[in-house]
C-alpha cells in the first residue's frame, strides 16, 4: 500500500507489518500496542526501536516493570541490535522492597509520582529522543489517583513526548478487570496482538489520518525476533492480462481443452485418490521447463521423494528440471503453517523465481492451515494473488466418492476455478479404468466428452472420446439404450 503523500513514515523494524501500515506508523504520532501476557508487544517495541537506530536516530527506552539488563539480554537472545537505544530504568530494584516505607499522611502515589515524572521530563529534554517506547504505560494508573486524572495525566505525557518531536510507541496490559479503553481513545493507533491455541496474529484496529490494511495477520516469534505475515491483496498485483496458450505437449488432452490452458488462470484438477492429478499437473510444468520457465509445487500430502520417483516412472524428468532452475518442488507441514504465513511464502518464491506455473496440492492439505478460518475466502485470495502476477495457477481437490454420484468438488470451490478439469474411475466390463473430462472452461470452447486416460511407464496418456456409453458421470457406464432391470 502506497504511503499518503505528505506523509512520513516510521519503519517498526518489521517488514510485514511495515507493509500492513502502508509504509510503517506515521511520524510524530502515539501509538498503542496491547495483547495478552507473552503476545510479544515488547518485542515488536525492540524492533521499532532497533529500526529507528538503523535510520540514525536518537531512540529511547522507558522500563517500568522489565530492568534494562534484561530487556538488553532478551534483544541479544532474539538478535536484535539495540546498540545506541538509549534507557530510562524506572523498574523496581531489589532494594525496594528491603526499603519498603509506610506512608502515613500521603498516599504511595502522591509521594511517587513527582519522583518519576520529573525523571522522564529531565531525560527527554536532555536527550531529545525521536523514537519512544514505553513499557507498560498502564503501570502510571497507580500513581493516579482516579481514571479522570489518570487520563489527563496521560493526554498531558503524550503531548509532551510528541511535541518534542517524538513518535511514542508504548504497550498497555489489558485484563477482564483493568480496561485499557481510554488508552485507545487518546492514541493515534492502536496495533492488538493475539496469542490464542489455534496461532499468533496481528491487527491494526486504528491508525489515524492514515490507511492501512485491516484484518487479522499472522505472526510468529522465534530466535529472530517478530515476523508478520500479511494478508494477501490480489488488488494490488493486478497486471496488464496475457492470456496466452500453454501446451500439455499431449495431442488428446490439448484436444479436450480447445487448444491448452491460459496463462493468468486458475485450473483446479479433481478427483479420487490415486487417479493422476498430480502428475496430470505436472505435465504442464514438465512443458513449461522446456520453454525455460519457472515451476513451483507445494505439496501438503506427499513427500518430495515419493513425487520424484513417480515422476521418473512416467518419463517427466523432474529432477533434471529442479537441477536445471526450472522446478521448485517444497514439502508443507500445514500444522507448522498459518496461512498467512504460507500465502507469504509462496508469493514471495513466486516473485523471487519469476514462476510461470504454481501447484497447490491439496485443498485439503491447504484447510489445516486455516485454523477455522472461512476456506473459500483464503485460498480465492492466493489464488487471485498468483492469477493477477499472470501465473497459471494449478490446485489439486480430491474428492471422496470413487464412483456413485458425480461431484466436482469439495466445499463448494468449483466458482474459484477458471478451468475444472476431473478425473474419474469407470468399471467397464469388471475393469477399473479412468477417464477425463472438462466441466468448464472461461476462455475458450472445449470438449464436452470424456476421454480414456491412463498412465504407464510411456507417460500420460489421453485417448480418443468415450462413445456408446451412459452413465459415465456416476461411474458405472452401460452401452447407449440398454435399460437396466
Amino acid at each position: 500500500m502506497p504511503a499518503e503523500s505528505g506523509v512520513r513514515r516510521l519503519s517498526t523494524g518489521i517488514p510485514g507489518l511495515d507493509r500492513i501500515l502502508g509504509g510503517g506508523l506515521p511520524a510524530l504520532g502515539s501509538y498503542l500496542v496491547r495483547g495478552g501476557p507473552g503476545a510479544g508487544k515488547s518485542t515488536l517495541g525492540l524492533h521499532f526501536l532497533s529500526a529507528g537506530v538503523a535510520a540514525g536516530e536518537r531512540c529511547l527506552y522507558i522500563t517500568l516493570e522489565e530492568s534494562e539488563a534484561r530487556i538488553r539480554a532478551q534483544a541479544q537472545e532474539r538478535r536484535i541490535a539495540l546498540e545506541g537505544v538509549a534507557f530510562l530504568d524506572i523498574s523496581p530494584s531489589s532494594d525496594f522492597f528491603a526499603e519498603a516505607q509506610s506512608y502515613d499522611i500521603f498516599t504511595p502515589a502522591e509521594v511517587e509520582r513527582e519522583p518519576i515524572t520529573q525523571r522522564i521530563v529531565t531525560e527527554v529534554e536532555a536527550y531529545r529522543p525521536q523514537r519512544v517506547f514505553l513499557d507498560p504505560l498502564t503501570q502510571f494508573r497507580y500513581l493516579a489517583s482516579d481514571n479522570f486524572e489518570f487520563r489527563r495525566q496521560m493526554i498531558s505525557f503524550l503531548r509532551f513526548l510528541v511535541e518534542r518531536d517524538a513518535t511514542v510507541l508504548f504497550t498497555s496490559e489489558k485484563s477482564e478487570s483493568l480496561s485499557d479503553d481510554d488508552l485507545q481513545f487518546m492514541s493515534d493507533g492502536v496495533l492488538e496482538l493475539a496469542h490464542e491455541p489455534l496461532g499468533r496474529a496481528i491487527e491494526v484496529r486504528k491508525l489515524r489520518g492514515a490507511d492501512f490494511q485491516p484484518g487479522r495477520h499472522a505472526l510468529r516469534l522465534d530466535g529472530s525476533g517478530m515476523t508478520v505475515f500479511p494478508r494477501l491483496l490480489p488488488i494490488a498485483t493486478k497486471q496488464a492480462a496475457d492470456f496466452a496458450q500453454i501446451s500439455s505437449g499431449i495431442a488428446g488432452l490439448d484436444a479436450l481443452l480447445g487448444g491448452g490452458l491460459e496463462r493468468g488462470t486458475v485450473t483446479m484438477i479433481s478427483g479420487p485418490s490415486g487417479v493422476g492429478k498430480t502428475s496430470l499437473a505436472m505435465q504442464f510444468m514438465k512443458e513449461a521447463a522446456a520453454r525455460g520457465e519457472c515451476s513451483l509445487v507445494y505439496s501438503f500430502e506427499e513427500d518430495p521423494a515419493l513425487i520424484l520417483r513417480r515422476c521418473d516412472a512416467i518419463g517427466i524428468p523432474a529432477r533434471a528440471m529442479i537441477a536445471a532452475g526450472h522446478l521448485r518442488l517444497s514439502k508443507i507441514e500445514p500444522l507448522q503453517y498459518a496461512a498467512d504465513e504460507f500465502d507469504n511464502r509462496v508469493r514471495a518464491e513466486a516473485e523471487t523465481y519469476g514462476a510461470r506455473v504454481v501447484m497447490i496440492d491439496s485443498v485439503a492439505g491447504y484447510e489445516l492451515c486455516l485454523r477455522g478460518e472461512d476456506l473459500r475466502s483464503r485460498l480465492h485470495g492466493l489464488a487471485k494473488y498468483l492469477q493477477n502476477l499472470g501465473i497459471a495457477v494449478f490446485i489439486i481437490n480430491e474428492v471422496e466418492a470413487i464412483t456413485g454420484a458425480f461431484r466436482a468438488t469439495e466445499a463448494r470451490l468449483s466458482y474459484l476455478a477458471d478451468n475444472l478439469v476431473f478425473l474419474r474411475y469407470l468399471e467397464i466390463d469388471g475393469r477399473l479404468q479412468k477417464a477425463i473430462g472438462v466441466l468448464k472452461k472461461r476462455l475458450s470452447d472445449f470438449e464436452r466428452c470424456l476421454r480414456a486416460f491412463d498412465i504407464d511407464t510411456r507417460g500420460i496418456r489421453v485417448g480418443e472420446p468415450l462413445s456408446g456409453l451412459r452413465g459415465l458421470l456416476m461411474g458405472v457406464p452401460e452401452p447407449r439404450g440398454e435399460m437396466r432391470a
